[in-house]
Parts: C-alpha cells; sequence; structure tokens
C-alpha cells in the first residue's frame, strides 16, 4: 500500500500544484526573509493538503479491512486531521491575503495555541493508558496526560519550525519515521505520501508544504512515537526540530532581555543561509537531512534495530 499511497500523493500534489498556479494560490515570501527566497514569490503554498488526503484515502480502507492496526492508529490519524485543520486555517488566510492584496495573513498565536492544546489534550487523555512504555515512573495518570499534551503541542510547532527550505522538513519527517515502518502503518504511509510530495518540493520547489502538512506531521510523529515505541526518543530523532524551536525560543528572548539577536536569523536553518555565513540552500537541507539520519540510526539502535 505504500507504492499506492505514493502514487497517489503524487498525482494529487500535481494536481493541486496545477490548480493552484492557474487560480493563483500563491504564497507571499517576506521581504526581511532571506533574500535568496525572494525569487520564490507566488509559489503555491498548502501542498500538505492534497499529501494528508492522500494518506487519509488510503489509510481509511486499510484500516476498515483490519490492515491498518489497531485503535491507536485511529487515534493517531483523528488527533493529525485537528491539528491538520487548525493549520490549514493558516494556509487559507496566507492564500486570502495574497489574493485580495491585504487583510489577515495567519493565525495569532492566542489563537492557534488553545485549539492546539484542546486537540493535544484529547488525545493524551485516550493515548496514556495506550502507550506501550511506562512514561515517568510515579508521575500517575494525570501526570501522564499533562506530559503528553505538552509533547504533541511541542512537536506540531518544532516541525513547523523546521519548514522553510525546499525539501527539508518533508526529508526530515521520512527520516524520523523509518524505525517504525514495521510498528505503525500509518507512519508507513505518510513516508509514502512524502514521498509524492517531495517530488514536487524538492529544490527548486513547484510547491510548498504550508501549516496543515507540518501540523499532520508533528501530530503523527508525536503519536507514533508515544504509542509505538518511546515518547524520550522522539526529540533524539527530531533532533533538528527540536533545535530549529530552541533556537526561536533564544533568538526571542534574547532580542526581549538584552535588545541583541544570538542568530543571524531564526529559525537556525535560515541562519546558515544569511549572508554573513553563506551556505546555499541545498547545503543547509542536505546537511540537516545527514544530522536528522545520523541521531536517527541512534533511535534505531535503541529500540534493538527494529524493525
Amino acid at each position: 500500500m505504500m507504492v499506492v499511497t505514493a502514487l497517489l500523493s503524487w498525482f494529487l500534489v500535481g494536481l493541486f500544484v496545477r490548480v493552484s498556479k492557474a487560480r493563483g494560490w500563491g504564497q507571499r515570501v517576506r521581504a526581511d526573509g532571506p533574500q535568496t527566497h525572494l525569487v520564490k514569490d507566488g509559489t503555491p503554498t498548502a501542498g500538505g493538503v492534497p499529501f494528508v488526503v492522500a494518506t487519509l484515502l488510503v489509510f481509511v480502507p486499510l484500516y476498515l479491512s483490519g490492515q491498518g492496526g489497531d485503535s491507536r492508529e485511529l487515534l493517531i490519524m483523528l488527533t493529525a486531521l485537528a491539528m491538520g485543520l487548525i493549520g490549514g486555517v493558516d494556509d487559507l488566510l496566507k492564500v486570502r491575503s495574497r489574493m485580495k492584496g491585504g487583510g489577515k495573513s495567519e493565525l495569532l498565536a492566542r489563537e492557534k495555541f488553545p485549539l492546539q492544546f484542546l486537540v493535544a489534550a484529547l488525545f493524551a487523555f485516550f493515548a496514556a493508558p495506550l502507550a506501550s512504555h511506562e512514561l515517568v515512573p510515579g508521575l500517575g495518570p494525570v501526570g501522564d496526560v499533562v506530559l503528553l499534551t505538552l509533547v504533541m503541542v511541542g512537536s506540531v510547532n518544532a516541525f513547523n519550525f523546521a519548514d522553510g527550505l525546499d525539501g527539508l522538513l518533508s526529508g526530515i519527517a521520512i527520516i524520523v519515521l523509518l524505525p517504525l515502518l514495521g510498528l505503525s502503518p500509518l507512519s508507513a504511509l505518510l513516508v509514502a505520501a512524502l514521498l509524492g510530495f517531495l517530488w514536487f518540493n524538492a529544490h527548486p520547489a513547484r510547491v510548498f508544504m504550508g501549516d496543515m502538512g507540518s501540523h499532520a506531521i508533528g501530530a503523527i510523529a508525536a503519536g507514533a512515537y508515544v504509542l509505538h515505541a518511546d515518547v524520550w526518543l522522539l526529540p533524539l530523532a527530531a533532533i533538528i526540530p527540536v533545535v530549529a524551536t530552541l533556537s526561536v525560543v533564544i533568538q526571542v528572548a534574547s532580542f526581549k532581555l538584552r535588545g541583541k539577536r544570538v542568530f543571524k536569523m531564526a529559525p537556525i536553518q535560515h541562519h546558515f543561509e544569511h549572508k554573513d555565513i553563506g551556505w546555499p540552500e541545498t547545503h543547509v537541507t542536505m546537511r540537516f537531512w545527514v544530522i536528522t539520519a545520523v541521531a536517527t540510526a541512534g533511535v534505531w539502535w535503541l529500540l534493538g534495530g527494529r524493525p
């Protein structure tokens, strides 16, 4: 079914690119971002929509036939869809803002975070009793729910911060999910769907992922590691999203407290792109993939070399 998912994703993403270009559903590139990105202005965004749809279309009949895993997989899929819809609103606002020449361009943090926490809390409530390992000895049921809520929200936003370069997040997500291919059918389907998406997202990208895709990826990664592996292995495998998030936190805190920036730009992938550092976008992407691969190999070893 991975081949079917990859081909379906490739077809749907390609169709989405053609329709987006015909209708002008492009993303506005920030003028204060890397100067090399200015040529990307108008590139279709929200490419996560078709690959999430492809994943769902294959997962549903697979699950109903009894080949899509148990209730844990359904819980992960529902959580990914809910988080994806939150990100999808962001994508819609960006497209509408560009087409109308102004207006609200994204959800504010005070609007987005309560929704994310609500979805994450529902996931945590049902996931805590199903986790394949003891989360924290002595933490108790309430503590487990709080922990998993924070993990889910953190993962969704961390993977979102790791986006922004052609092929970067899709490649990272594929590598992070590799140790779970034999444990989580949904993770395998997402890897396949991302391969179809990467065909169009590789440099120079013909489509951007958008927030729906990054939110769904973060939800599936968190859910799969919690329910099939070990929650503490997720930040190791997803080291780049973690570092990207930390770079944003450090940058904001430093500027507010000291009036100075630590990085040329944040998240950190743009720091290396800055003219004073001078790494080409493709070099940043490939090197971050390599770092992710090394970290994920460590996860694979800690899991006993499975699957």
